[in-house]
């Protein structure tokens, strides 16, 4: 079988190469981590970019790798075929690496002691983006399959809840919830007769 190779697929050997060799690498995860302190302090902006390169263990690195490859490579294939260009899912996951950390630096600006690292705000853009085009499709979780648009309802729900809450359980919820609201918003954006089709699959696309 042969392994076309897409950008999402380029995305994840970059992530796991970089990732990998910086797993036991304390300078190195602290020179790319989003640390908004010293985006504020010495305008490092590239880190908005490199954080999603880098991953604190394989259990993280894989889930957002194993989502980005079947959610990414579906995504991927509904830009070329609606924009009619490659480039634009490059742009949207660069674009969703950067917005959905950037309530994060507002927050966290002046905490020199605040680092967060992952691609789990891009995935979550892609994920999103793969509901709104087709919100019936079943998914897993943990096992259990559900329709997309449910989980999309639940995910941000529960995010959303943790934000607010200022959950210390080591995740970053604010990117998970920012990236999710891009991947709807970015495809509207650019077509907007997306959101009719996604409006008409809701109501009589259910199977």
């Amino acid at each position: 079988m042969e392994l076309d190779m897409t950008i999402s697929i380029a995305i994840i050997i970059l992530t796991c190469i970089i990732s990998i060799t910086s797993f036991n690498n304390d300078r190195r995860i602290d020179d790319l981590s989003m640390w908004p302190y010293m985006v504020k302090e010495k305008n490092q902006y590239y880190r908005f970019i490199t954080s999603g390169f880098v991953h604190a263990d394989f259990m993280h690195l894989g889930f957002n790798m194993f989502t980005l490859f079947f959610f990414g490579s579906f995504i991927e294939k509904m830009f070329l075929l609606v924009f009619n260009g490659k480039l634009y899912y490059l742009l949207f996951y660069v674009l969703a690496l950067i917005l959905s950390d950037i309530p994060t630096y507002l927050k966290h600006r002046n905490n020199s002691g605040y680092r967060t690292i992952g691609a789990s705000g891009a995935v979550s853009a892609v994920v999103f983006a793969a509901i709104l085009f087709q919100p019936w499709a079943k998914i897993l979780v943990f096992f259990i399959p559900m329709p997309a648009i449910l989980y999309g309802i639940v995910y941000l729900g529960y995010t959303i809840y943790l934000s607010r809450r200022g959950s210390h359980d080591g995740i970053n919820h604010d990117a998970h919830l920012w990236g999710a609201v891009f991947g709807i918003l970015f495809p509207l954006i650019f077509e907007p007769r997306i959101g009719l089709i996604f409006l008409d699959q809701l109501m009589h696309g259910y199977r």
